[in-house]
């Protein structure tokens, strides 16, 4: 379990020969990940600091001002309780799936053997088996996710930063990774912090749902998602799917208007 706190979080960017900074979160405030596993999804429209406060999570975003603390420690940086996976994946071609899994303990310093073990485990829990020897060029976009998801894990962080993993995939393939990730997190109990503009895979994903406003992002609400687990493709038709899905809807709809231009803010 890691406890995130954030209080009044300003990100602002600097931009050369502009008269105005760009002001990408504004005033945000939110405890995440307060129980233990906690799965939080944070939605919002196009360009309303979602990624920008991941970023902030993971110590490579300096704040303007405010607090980002996890278990209570200020974020000064970069630190081995967390791992991020982007929506572009970024293995090293040159590598084989087992040697894109060992980088990140590599890096860390963890010798040889412990890391050939570690990644064979990590390997077979996204279920990779038999592609050990593969290089990235002859995986489907699902699979080099699970080689990232894998990776991310090995280096046994405390907190999982996801920002968008799905994005690229098609509806199938990404509907799929959904139900490999639950399962996954199942068995690890990470804390995840997951971005997405995917209203049906935060709220199959996720215990609690933040919903941000347009930029500069705020945040607007935050729903609990009360479905049982474990879950699985079925409970995308029951009728409390459907209300939390028209719930949120209606808290982004006006949101994403704005970020459009289409109503005045």
């Amino acid at each position: 379990m890691a406890h995130i706190d954030v209080r009044n979080l300003w990100v602002v960017y600097r931009l050369p020969r502009h008269d105005d900074d760009l002001v990408a979160v504004e005033d945000f405030t939110l405890a995440l990940a307060g129980r233990p596993g906690e799965f939080v999804s944070i939605i919002g429209p196009s360009g309303c600091g979602k990624s920008t406060l991941l970023l902030a999570m993971d110590g490579l975003v300096q704040p303007a001002s405010g607090d980002l603390l996890i278990d209570g420690r200020p974020v000064a940086g970069p630190g081995p309780d967390r791992a991020v996976v982007f929506q572009e994946v970024a293995l090293l071609p040159w590598r084989t799936v087992l040697d894109n899994v060992c980088f990140g303990m590599e890096f860390r310093g963890v010798a040889a053997a412990e890391r050939q073990e570690v990644a064979r485990r990590y390997v077979k829990l996204v279920g990779l088996s038999g592609f050990e020897r593969h290089y990235p060029h002859q995986l489907s976009g699902g699979m080099r996710q699970r080689v990232g998801i894998a990776r991310a894990l090995a280096v046994h962080p405390a907190i999982l930063l996801m920002d968008e993993p799905f994005g690229a995939l098609d509806a199938q393939t990404r509907q799929l990774m959904g139900v490999e990730l639950l399962r996954i997190w199942d068995q690890e109990r990470k804390t995840v912090v997951f971005v997405t503009h995917d209203l049906d895979e935060a709220i199959f994903l996720s215990d609690r749902v933040v919903v941000m406003t347009a930029r500069p992002g705020r945040v607007k609400a935050v729903i609990p998602i009360e479905l049982p687990r474990p879950r699985d493709q079925g409970v995308r038709n029951t009728l409390a799917f459907i209300d939390y899905r028209r719930q949120l809807w209606g808290l982004l709809e006006e949101e994403a208007m704005k970020s459009l231009d289409l109503v005045e803010p």
